[in-house]
């Protein structure tokens, strides 16, 4: 039987694809992600199934979209009666293990704001009867990652596997403010831990001036990345005097906001040496004109998940520590690559690059990511290096998708995929006509008066977004404008086009309805 291979399984958080050297970055310095896509294959046009990090991680793990598996958006965990393909991997035999964040379930445990409301006059169902499912996913299996009460490690505190992985050290939240099973750890190494994050506890530091940076306190060998890519390579030495291939997933919670790269990667890039978007400033939509209102005139507080429009110099900090971010985690990944062929299991592992969603990062004047479907932020790198692969330094310029992973994955481990799994091995079949891109909001956004739904087709040559509720669509030829900033949704001259990409859409849709679960007979 021929040997079955090893994955590593790499994961950032809201990295978009252009913030990578081999990606065409002449800026940020990512040597160890670089080399990975010289030698093996890089995706060009590859796209996540939801901008957003519990639903579209809910997609790489099953294989399918949002809209099938009801992750729809953060506060709605992946639920236990979906398959993952990491317990196919573990039913053939895999060890599997996962190191870093999971967001599969909820941090905060603060209560949803759309609970069911009885309505005063009409008798209120009981509270099973309240949903569509009853299987709701409410329960203590689902709180496994709230982050206020985590006071012993999720692998003491779950029964049996945690979605198909039988070893789990998490770090949840993101930057400074990591906690999860690795705040329990940063706590063993220093008792005054707590008294180093966060930015009332942030070295000074003149230079930076802008909204979620601080200067981390935190030294490098204390935070999360070192963390991870340091128990990530202690549970791959473990591996290897075990004869059974194995699955490890590394997700580094950077660089997602907060913006605290540590030790010498806060400085590391100077703000003057980077170009702003070529659509800085530009762009009028109802939302832009928001959030750029918002900002002049102070209302909007720019401290939390929403996006929010920045200044030129506050946006050229922002990716100047981003790129430390990415930077450390390069490194990080150096060290992880370096002891996997110490041990001797490089030649049989089969290493994968990706991250779930991507970030404006100055596309038009924004910061972080919510239902404006711009490239930065669902177009992602993904990267396959095969060690018994002889293609070497291979682009691919078809449409991909987050949900295609899953299939790739079984399909290299020899293992036949489940019923209901809309993702494709993307090495043996062909680039579907279309990428469909779901979000449904959880929270208002500057701009909006109410929580949003949002569809978005990509073909090879146009984006077009659309949305419940509003008077307003996108429609962008990216063929002759890259940086989306001519809508040409109203354009009489773009009409045809508009007709054909819908008619597209809805059968692309189609196509992404469940085919699960199997009939029990014939009818």
């Amino acid at each position: 039987m021929t040997k079955r291979p090893n994955f590593l399984f790499i994961i950032t958080d809201q990295h978009r694809a252009d913030h990578l050297g081999c990606y065409g970055n002449p800026v940020v310095k990512t040597p160890n992600i670089d080399s990975l896509a010289a030698k093996g294959t890089r995706w060009d046009r590859f796209y996540v199934a939801n901008p957003i990090c519990m639903p579209n991680r809910a997609s790489i793990m099953t294989g399918r979209m949002c809209s099938v598996h009801g992750a729809r958006h953060n506060g709605i965990p992946l639920s236990k009666n979906d398959t993952t393909f990491v317990e196919l991997l573990r039913d053939a035999g895999y060890a599997t293990g996962l190191i870093g964040k999971s967001h599969l379930q909820s941090f905060t445990g603060l209560p949803a704001t759309n609970t069911y409301q009885p309505e005063p006059g009409k008798h209120t169902p009981a509270p099973h009867l309240r949903d569509a499912y009853k299987d709701n996913r409410h329960g203590p299996e689902y709180d496994l990652e709230v982050t206020p009460t985590w006071d012993r490690p999720l692998a003491e505190r779950k029964s049996g596997d945690f979605y198909g992985f039988d070893h789990v050290e998490i770090a949840a939240d993101h930057a400074d403010r990591a906690s999860g099973d690795y705040l329990l750890w940063a706590r063993e190494q220093r008792r005054d831990f707590d008294d180093l994050v966060g930015p009332e506890n942030a070295l000074p530091d003149n230079r930076i001036d802008a909204p979620q940076a601080w200067r981390t306190a935190v030294p490098e060998d204390l935070y999360s990345t070192s963390w991870i890519a340091d128990r990530a390579g202690d549970w791959l030495e473990a591996r290897a005097s075990d004869d059974a291939p194995f699955f490890l997933q590394m997700s580094f919670p950077d660089p997602h906001h907060p913006f605290t790269p540590p030790g010498k990667y806060w400085d590391m890039y100077d703000p003057a040496d980077i170009d702003l978007p070529p659509s800085f400033g530009k762009g009028d939509l109802p939302p832009i004109r928001a959030m750029r209102a918002a900002m002049a005139d102070g209302t909007d507080p720019r401290d939390n998940q929403s996006p929010f429009a920045v200044s030129e110099d506050e946006a050229r900090a922002i990716i100047a520590l981003t790129y430390g971010m990415i930077t450390m985690i390069d490194d990080a990944i150096g060290r992880v690559l370096a002891r996997l062929e110490a041990a001797g299991m490089a030649k049989d592992t089969v290493v994968i690059f990706t991250s779930d969603h991507g970030d404006y990062m100055g596309d038009h004047g924004l910061m972080l990511k919510l239902l404006l479907h711009y490239q930065g932020v669902i177009r992602v790198p993904f990267i396959w290096h095969d060690p018994a692969g002889a293609i070497r330094g291979a682009e691919k310029t078809g449409l991909a998708s987050s949900i295609d992973i899953s299939a790739t994955i079984l399909a290299r481990a020899g293992i036949q995929p489940f019923n209901g799994l809309q993702g494709r091995d993307l090495f043996s079949t062909d680039p579907p006509e279309a990428i469909i891109v779901e979000e449904d909001s959880q929270r208002l956004m500057t701009g909006f008066d109410r929580p949003q739904r949002v569809r978005t087709i990509v073909t090879d040559r146009y984006r077009m977004s659309l949305r419940e509720g509003e008077d307003w669509d996108e429609l962008y030829d990216l063929e002759s404008d890259p940086a989306e900033m001519r809508n040409l949704y109203d354009d009489p001259a773009a009409a045809t086009a508009q007709r054909a990409i819908t008619e597209t859409m809805l059968r692309r849709m189609i196509a992404l309805q469940d085919r699960a679960p199997l009939p029990a007979y014939r009818a």
